[in-house]
């Protein structure tokens, strides 16, 4: 597996694998609010980070440097390895504490970032949502 910067040229493909997750894995939000344009939108501001098997993009992970935050981190297929990969390699440009939010009935994940030694230091609802969030932090 090869963890590198997303090329301008597949931040399509990154995108395509950002809605497909979401779809498959957030069940409580309805398919149509995941969008493409959601992703690409953000990746303009944000470090845009692979993880390749065979030439294969298997997953992303975006991390916008200024607040030390990571964005997203989504896979293809889990229990490989994938998002560990990312997630360490996000670490290791971070400078600081690195934070994130997950929403609340996304167990998986908070269990995963928990094994990782993040923590929750906040949670809450953003407006018009009726779906929570917990901030996780973990120095890096």
């Amino acid at each position: 597996m090869e963890i590198r910067r997303a090329r301008t040229e597949e931040l399509g493909v990154c995108a395509d694998l950002y809605v497909r997750v979401l779809r498959d894995t957030f069940t409580w939000v309805p398919p149509d609010r995941h969008r493409r344009d959601d992703f690409l939108r953000a990746a303009k501001e944000e470090e845009i980070y692979v993880a390749l098997e065979a030439g294969a993009i298997i997953g992303i992970a975006a991390f916008y440097r200024p607040q030390h935050f990571l964005h997203s981190l989504y896979v293809d297929s889990r229990d490989r390895g994938v998002g560990k990969a990312l997630l360490d390699h996000v670490l290791s440009q971070s400078d600081g504490v690195l934070s994130l939010k997950v929403q609340a009935p996304n167990l998986r994940a908070q269990a995963f970032y928990r094994r990782e030694g993040f923590f929750c230091t906040e949670h809450g609802r953003d407006p018009g949502s009726d779906i929570g969030w917990l901030r996780l932090v973990r120095q890096s």
